[in-house]
């Protein structure tokens, strides 16, 4: 295997793991907007905090486009859709 295809193969495998995490946050974010409470947990207030500080620093980018229809926030789906298409440009690219 080629060092450019293996590079190319690791970023589009980075992209997919990036896309569940910004989906985990987008699922824990609803799941706590219906009023879900658990106690408190060291490892999930460490797993909540992991997602926040690694999704929120990306969809900051986006929260300055009008993305709010009401209560609904369309900006993880946005933020989902560039990164897909920038990323498989990327990995096109990189690919021999």
């Amino acid at each position: 295997m080629e060092a450019r295809e293996q590079i190319a193969d690791f970023l589009a495998t980075l992209i997919w793991v990036y896309t569940l995490i910004v989906f985990a946050w987008v699922i824990t974010s609803f799941v706590f907007a219906m009023g879900v409470r658990v106690p408190y947990s060291r490892v999930l207030n460490a797993v909540l905090d992991f997602l926040r500080e690694t999704v929120e620093p990306y969809l900051r980018i986006f929260r300055s486009l009008p993305l709010r229809i009401g209560p609904l926030d369309l900006t993880p789906i946005v933020a989902i859709f560039v990164l897909q298409i920038v990323g498989g440009i990327i990995v096109n690219l990189i690919r021999p």
